[in-house]
């Protein structure tokens, strides 16, 4: 009995050892960013509170669209949909406004635009069992042409002091509002993933559709609703867009569904579902918004930041891949 137990605690701690250490790496990368724009660029301005404070703000918009993409990527499918999505909420939410519905008339159509998507998403994947990658890449064309067409690509300004208040870029304290809303979003996805009823269904469903199935989830119920976790979150995003510019734009979201993807995966969700952290999450988001600012600062054109910022995507890829055993 002695010479068999003797093993497992080694063969544990390697495990947990190695399991520890890809958890950890979006926050070591964090560090590690940090530290190397505080030592290269430090001296113009990376440092100063007002820049930190500007990561913060425009981050969130990505921070808010990973959170609940780590819903649809934990529950084993994919939403590329959430930029053009974000832009439409935005652009509808903004019409509302100015035809004479007030601050909640205008937020109520934003968000019905998101459940819209969502639902259209869901259904297509559930029940005709369509590939999420191709569903939503089709949604994705499908809302950015609307989102091209609704205003002939012209720009609707928002003139509504309550709107101003709470989306726009102001702060409360010292502490912007729009960062403060992602960190609320984060802090709602991560009791709703880690300690309820339904994020364990997610988590399960994405981990073995066919077990949980047979252990009595209603995987496409789960799926459904996470689809409409990814699109109002998308459409609380444009909302946030359009606070933080003063304006709705049809290209709100260019490439978010992209850097949302990077973030979750970065920060330990498995691209292949099962498993989902929506903290390593929000710090990944924070991590590709400090690159992207230290980058500018460093004054690297647009295409030297579009390679850049491929190079994280492949490396997101690369740390979701499951370890071979």
């Amino acid at each position: 009995m002695q010479s068999k137990a003797d093993p497992m605690p080694q063969e544990r701690s390697f495990h947990l050892g190695r399991i520890n250490w890809r958890e950890n790496i979006v926050y070591i990368c964090f560090a590690g960013v940090l530290l190397f724009f505080a030592v290269t660029i430090g001296d113009k301005g990376f440092l100063t509170v007002s820049n930190l404070f500007n990561i913060a703000r425009t981050t969130a918009m990505i921070a808010v669209i990973s959170i609940a993409m780590t819903f649809i990527i934990s529950s084993g499918e994919l939403d590329l949909s959430v930029g053009s999505t974000a832009a439409l909420a935005a652009l509808v939410s903004a019409l509302a406004i100015q035809a004479g519905y007030g601050f909640v008339g205008g937020v109520i159509a934003g968000l019905l635009c998101g459940v819209a998507v969502g639902l259209v998403n869901g259904f297509f994947v559930t029940a005709l069992s369509i590939p999420s990658f191709l569903v939503t890449l089709g949604m994705m064309q499908l809302v950015r042409g609307i989102d091209m067409r609704i205003t002939y690509t012209n720009p609707v300004p928002v003139r509504n002091e309550t709107f101003d208040m709470v989306f726009g870029p102001g702060t409360i304290g010292v502490v912007p509002t729009l960062f403060l809303w992602a960190v609320a979003v984060a802090i709602l996805g991560h009791v709703v993933l880690r300690y309820t009823p339904f994020g364990r269904q997610v988590l399960a469903t994405g981990g073995n559709r066919e077990a949980a199935r047979y252990s009595g989830i209603n995987t496409k119920r789960v799926k459904i609703i996470c689809f409409l976790i990814t699109g109002v979150g998308a459409a609380l995003a444009g909302m946030l867009w359009t606070g933080m510019m003063g304006t709705a734009r049809y290209n709100f979201g260019e490439g978010a569904e992209l850097a949302a993807i990077a973030a979750v995966i970065l920060g330990g969700t498995s691209l292949f579902g099962g498993k989902g952290t929506i903290i390593g999450t929000f710090v990944g988001a924070l991590l590709i918004g400090t690159i992207n600012n230290g980058l500018i600062i460093m004054g690297l054109d647009v295409s030297e930041q579009m390679m850049v910022a491929g190079a994280i995507i492949v490396l997101a890829v690369a740390f979701g891949k499951k370890p071979s055993r």
